[in-house]
Formats: structure tokens, sequence, C-alpha cells
């Protein structure tokens, strides 16, 4: 495999690793589809890795394609509360309509007291760390309360925890790269059934040639995801 962004793509151990839709999807559909096998999957791993039940109280923070399609997750688990940590209107938006019952625009120390607020005091059963910045890692475990689940999908990057800060929380902390494959059969009945929606976050779409285009307007915050065309798609 050369990269993921061509015409034409070879995957290895393809019988293993694609999994193929029953008949030729509707259109309308590609967009719900391709984001199974992406950020659907890692914000569903998200959801998984951080203990969602039924009836719970969920944070999520980042509001990029990941943590939204967290939020809509947490839904489908059967989360009863969701707070999405969001500062950008449009992705507010996306956020209530995939579930989200609160929105937290303050950060840092500020987003904890607000977050402790909401809760009462005690903190998230469950947070969603979808960022990977030490910010984010660090209002995942104080949003938590003790005894509750943080599933980080975030790439760490300039990541340090304290140890004792740690161990003294009293979290669960699981994370990593998703295992998408594992979900893909469930995500993709969920799609065809009319069930879910996660195309949504799909809010720019360009032709392949314009791959540079689609990652400035997502940096810029002027996309929250790209979706490309090869030549000859609309």
């Amino acid at each position: 495999m050369s990269t993921a962004q061509a015409s034409l793509l070879r995957v290895p151990l393809a019988d293993g690793t694609l999994v193929a839709t029953s008949d030729l999807p509707p259109k309308e559909l590609i967009a719900s589809l391709l984001a199974t096998a992406d950020v659907l999957g890692t914000g569903w791993f998200a959801a998984d890795a951080a203990n969602v039940k039924p009836a719970s109280t969920i944070l999520v923070v980042g509001d990029g394609a990941v943590g939204l399609l967290g939020v809509l997750s947490a839904r489908q688990m059967g989360a009863e509360r969701i707070i999405a940590m969001s500062r950008h209107a449009s992705r507010q938006k996306l956020a209530r309509e995939f579930g989200a019952t609160d929105i937290v625009t303050e950060r840092g120390d500020e987003g904890v007291a607000r977050i402790k607020e909401l809760t009462k005091g005690i903190g998230a059963d469950s947070v969603l760390e979808c960022v990977g910045t030490q910010e984010s890692m660090m209002q995942a475990i104080k949003s938590t309360r003790p005894g509750g689940y943080i599933g980080y999908v975030g790439v760490p990057h300039g990541v340090s925890l304290d140890g004792e800060q740690l161990f003294y929380s009293h979290v669960h902390l699981h994370g990593g790269p998703a295992p998408v494959r594992r979900y893909l059969p469930e995500l993709i009945k969920l799609v065809l059934d009319g069930k879910i929606n996660p195309g949504k976050v799909f809010d720019l779409s360009l032709p392949l040639d314009q791959v540079a285009e689609g990652y400035r307007a997502m940096d810029e915050r002027r996309a929250i995801k790209t979706l490309l065309r090869t030549n000859g798609t609309k």
C-alpha cells in the first residue's frame, strides 16, 4: 500500500480487513459508510473503552469528527446525559443533533469546575478524550468521577502523566489505536438500517487533487471533516 489518499489502493489481507456491504449502497449513504471505517469507528471505541453504560453521564473532550461521533456513539449506547466541550457554533449544533444534552465552552480549570458544577460535584461517569494534548488529557482525568472511566483515542503529542496524581485519582484509563474492524459489522448495520447518520461530519467535499485545501480547511476550523472524491465521482 503506497497511500490511503489515491485513486487506486492495494489492501493486503483484504479478506480479513475489508467488510463488504450486501449490495451497492445508495449514494446518500456513502458518506456515512465511509465514516464507519474511520472517525465513527474511532469514536465508538472511545465510548467502548470508557465503559459507557445506559443512564450514565458522559463527557466528550474534543469537538472534531471523532469527538462528535463519540457523542453519537454514547447516545447509541444509552447514555442519559452527554456533555460536549466545544467552542464552535457549527460543531455545537451537530453535537446536539447527535445527542449532546449540554455544551461546555470553558477549558482548563474553568472547564473542570463547570463539569463538576453540572454533575453536582461528582464528575462524569465516563470521559471520551478525543484530542491528544496535555490539556485535553488533564481535562479528562480531572473531570472523571472516582471510579470512572476514560477512553482516549486522541493520538498523544506532548502528553506526560504524573503517576502519583493518576494513582490518587482512582480513574480507569484505556485507549490506543481503535480496533475499527471489530465494530464494522454493527456500525454498517446501524447505517443501512437508517438508525444513525454519521456522514453529517463531512461538511466539505473536494476532488482528490485538492487534498491540501481539505486539510487546510480542517486546520483552520472551516470544516469539520473533508470528503475527498476521486475523478469521475460526485
